[in-house]
């Protein structure tokens, strides 16, 4: 029998579903998280406290009420549940699977135990939203005669384009992949989110009236001029521009960017054409340079591809195991953390600089050079970093898959085709809006990472809902879409 709910963090201990072992994983590129029993679940909803200030709610940047959801599973009432998390989230069933959870760096219950299971508690409503069929088209009861163009299909662009569909607005999405879905189709492996769950949503959304027109890259094979006749325009193209690495060596063959590795594998699940030359880690030994959630994914794909060896370097230093001193909650946790496709193999290397790649002799590359670094503060307090003498490294690798970021959206024929504006970020650079989402173009918009810089799908989709808000009160003069409520604690 479950006790009362405010002792519910009293009786129960944080538990998740042990995921699929790694040596059986790593054959297949299926999803290998597994489930609870529903009462297990029950059990992990009864640790959240109802706290008087919940904190979560400002660590998520959708603003999900997740004292609300939590007090629904626990009674039960998965069907209410939905409907309060689909209230703040177009997609809990993606966010439940690829985002990192900042609500739970935020929980209160963190401060001194482990925090309550947020993450998936919210995969498992969605789940069983579709489950059960509660999830089904929902088209609007009527239309405004206003069209608009979304020019991208990625979280921010799907989130933007069913609000704005929904408000009655005839909405057009063009992307220039073969198939809608953006980083959620082509950029995130098969193995963390199952493209059929994208499909089935991108088919919901086809259903209740948005168009999606594929294989049209606006400003490429599609005149910008084709986006003149809408009322309104939102850029939701992401920030795809990878972060270069300029040593010698780096036009060496076998030397690629995350993005050009990544979607191929996907193409291959698929059975579609995979585009530029093949890409395959089979066999060789294989250098990962970058130690983000882009890095991991090349990890968890190359590993599951047959890689002979695999090194992951890291120019940043180790992270403490536990909070440092100046990373106080609710701030998000600057913690070391270990990924799922590190746990199925390879060496992680911290403070390490790539100097150079060697030639085979025949234009390929045949190993990395590099060196161990100091990290210290400098004079202003900044941290400066310096090389450690004697450290040198050479490490033979067949395969260099660069994942250090992004640093600008594709955006230059929209920059000077509607004479739009760059706006400098701590990555790069961004297209320029004010705070309404507006650029310097009357009636075009940008959301998503094309606004803010690379982000995570969370924040896009936040910015995408927001995004649309804004666009149908440009329109209408009103808007009954509902405004966000996000604090922006998560900002990681």
């Amino acid at each position: 029998m479950l006790p009362e709910k405010p002792r519910g963090f009293m009786a129960f201990t944080r538990e998740l579903a042990p995921d699929e072992a790694p040596e059986s994983r790593i054959t297949h590129y299926k999803e290998f998280v597994r489930s609870l029993p529903p009462e297990k679940i029950r059990e992990q909803a009864y640790r959240c406290m109802n706290c008087g200030i919940p904190f979560c709610h400002s660590g998520c940047p959708l603003g999900n009420q997740i004292p609300d959801f939590n007090e629904l599973v626990k009674d039960d009432d998965w069907r209410e549940a939905l409907r309060v998390l689909h209230s703040t989230n177009n997609f809990p069933e993606f966010t439940g699977r690829v985002c990192p959870a900042p609500c739970e760096g935020s929980c209160v219950l963190g401060i001194n135990e482990p925090p309550v299971a947020i993450e998936m508690i919210e995969r498992e409503i969605g789940d069983r939203g579709w489950a059960e069929g509660w999830i089904a088209p929902e088209p609007p009861d009527h239309r405004t005669g206003k069209r608009v163009a979304i020019v991208g299909s990625g979280p921010a662009g799907l989130a933007a384009a069913q609000q704005l569909n929904r408000a009655g607005h005839h909405v057009v999405v063009y992307e220039r992949a073969d198939t809608p879905g953006g980083l959620l189709t082509y950029g995130i492996p098969a193995f963390k989110l199952d493209k059929a769950i994208v499909f089935r949503r991108i088919d919901q959304m086809k259903a209740e009236g948005v168009e999606f027109r594929c294989n049209a890259e606006v400003g490429v094979n599609v005149p910008i001029s084709e986006l003149d006749p809408y009322d309104a325009v939102l850029i939701a193209i992401g920030s795809t521009r990878s972060r270069e690495m300029d040593v010698p060596g780096r036009d060496l063959r076998g030397i690629h960017r995350a993005m050009e590795f990544l979607p191929q594998q996907t193409a291959r699940l698929l059975g579609k054409p995979v585009q530029g030359p093949e890409i395959l880690a089979t066999g060789k030994n294989v250098v990962v340079i970058g130690g983000g959630d882009t890095g991991s994914d090349c990890i968890g794909t190359s590993i599951r591809q047959g890689c002979k060896s695999l090194v992951n370097l890291e120019l940043l230093p180790r992270p403490p195991l536990e909070r440092a001193a100046d990373n106080p909650w609710p701030q998000w946790p600057m913690i070391l953390r270990v990924s799922s496709s590190l746990k199925e193999g390879g060496e992680r290397m911290f403070c390490v600089l790539t100097k150079r790649f060697e030639d085979d002799g025949a234009g390929h590359v045949a190993a990395l050079h590099a060196v161990k670094v100091e990290w210290a503060a400098d004079g202003n307090g900044r941290r400066a970093m310096r090389e450690v003498p004697g450290s040198e490294m050479r490490i033979p690798c067949e395969l260099v898959l660069l994942a250090m970021g992004f640093v600008a959206p594709e955006a230059d024929a929209f920059i000077a085709e509607l004479g739009l504006e760059w706006d400098k970020n701590r990555f790069g650079q961004a297209i320029k809006a004010d705070d309404r989402f507006q650029t310097a173009r009357p009636g075009v918009f940008v959301a998503g990472d094309a606004r803010r810089g690379q982000s995570l799908v969370v924040w896009a989709i936040h910015e995408g809902r927001e995004a649309a808000r804004a666009i149908d009160l440009y329109l209408m003069g009103r808007s009954d879409l509902p405004a966000a409520n996000a604090h922006g604690y998560a900002e990681i």
